[in-house]
């Protein structure tokens, strides 16, 4: 927290999960994000993109959804999946110190993954996101009809 400004805020895109301002943020950090990461999680960086006052990280965040994870799939019950879904972290800052960060993802990639979500007949997918956006020779376009 010393590292933000006095009024940061966090906002988690697909479950609308976050904080604004020293007290929430440390209590979302405390007890809804951090700890709540399985022991295999794991970041695989795509880019980064630095600008002045800007960071854009897109990344593969993988996990086993073997516990509770309120910023990804709140009052879920763990799956036992294991789940790989593209993310991207715009972090903002005000000077040397942190204003805001949003994280985005596909909630409808991690509810595939998470046997939550029944993909037959919905323009959805699930892990081939993620293999997609680190291997540009895998195929595109399977969801269109009659692109083969």
């Amino acid at each position: 927290m010393a590292t933000m400004v006095d009024e940061p805020y966090v906002f988690v895109v697909p479950t609308v999960t976050g904080g604004t301002g020293k007290t929430r943020l440390h209590r979302w950090y405390s007890n809804h994000f951090h700890f709540q990461n399985p022991d295999d999680t794991r970041i695989i960086p795509i880019s980064r993109t630095v600008g002045s006052d800007r960071l854009v990280d897109e990344f593969i965040f993988c996990f086993t959804h073997d516990r509770v994870m309120d910023w990804v799939l709140p009052n879920i019950a763990p799956t036992g999946r294991y789940v790989e879904v593209p993310m991207t972290a715009v972090v903002n800052f005000c000077g040397p110190k942190l204003y805001h960060e949003h994280i985005s993802w596909d909630q409808a990639t991690v509810l595939v993954q998470t046997g939550l979500l029944d993909p037959q007949g919905l323009p959805v997918t699930g892990i081939e996101q993620s293999k997609a956006m680190q291997d540009e020779s895998l195929p595109r376009n399977r969801l269109i009809a009659g692109w083969s």
